[in-house]
């Protein structure tokens, strides 16, 4: 082998590859400044200076600072998402999914601790700046069409009524999400790993029964009494299905 095969030289980035990469390391860089000092106390020239780059590069590639807050909230929703998704789709059929998805729920609490606190701060800045309440609204509107398609898929499995709205059962699965997130932040010990995952029984269980007592004669409901703090849900969810989707854009550099 010749010295000159050991040499190969590097292949230079293409300017898309380029732009992405300044926008990973500002969106990076925004997220641990936002969780650190709040959306209010972070600056601009902070952000960009963490980043390594020029404020310049953040108003190229966001226009503003609280249009960069908007982008890292819409992708850290969509991430959730898609790994969500994903989990459903590789499942094999005949496994429950429903574990896999408290360990997400485990793994954003613990692996991404900014997750919970950037939301909280970007709730309290939208409600308190109305304008900028339609503009979260319609960027988490994405991430939550692909979550309600997977939740459609899944009324279908249990039967459920038409009257189902499956973009109202995606609705309070991320509000579920949202709030054991922010809970097994405040007390990890009160959202065990699997809570979310039962959480999800117990919606689809109820889903399943309405559906039995609007379609046909339910059998008498046995006489209530006392139960265990532990008790399961009666009903395994629904074997989820469901692809995978994603989105991303943008501009420039240092």
């Amino acid at each position: 082998m010749s010295a000159d095969a050991d040499h190969t030289p590097k292949r230079r980035p293409t300017r898309a590859e380029a732009k992405a990469r300044t926008r990973r390391l500002l969106l990076d860089a925004a997220a641990r400044t936002y969780a650190r000092k709040g959306f209010a106390a972070a600056s601009v020239e902070e952000i960009a200076e963490a980043a390594g780059f020029s404020i310049g590069a953040v108003y190229s590639n966001f226009g503003s600072k609280d249009r960069l807050f908007v982008e890292l909230l819409k992708e850290r929703a969509s991430e959730q998402v898609s790994r969500a998704t994903e989990i459903v789709a590789h499942a094999q059929t005949g496994d429950d999914p429903v574990p896999a998805l408290g360990r997400l729920l485990a793994n954003a609490a613990d692996k991404d601790p900014d997750f919970a606190p950037l939301q909280a701060e970007f709730w309290l800045y939208a409600v308190r700046n109305p304008p900028l309440l339609e503009t979260l609204a319609e960027e988490l509107r994405g991430p939550r069409a692909e979550l309600a398609s997977l939740m459609g898929k899944a009324l279908e499995h249990v039967g459920a009524q038409p009257s189902v709205s499956a973009d109202a059962v995606a609705t309070i699965a991320m509000a579920l999400f949202q709030g054991l997130l922010r809970q097994r932040r405040i007390d990890p010990a009160s959202v065990p790993d699997e809570l979310l995952g039962q959480a999800m029984r117990w919606l689809f269980a109820g889903i399943a029964a309405n559906g039995t007592a609007a379609g046909t004669q339910a059998p008498e409901a046995p006489t209530p009494g006392p139960q265990a703090p532990n008790a399961t849900a009666p009903t395994d969810p629904p074997p989820l299905d469901s692809s995978p989707d994603s989105s991303s854009e943008d501009d420039e550099e240092k």
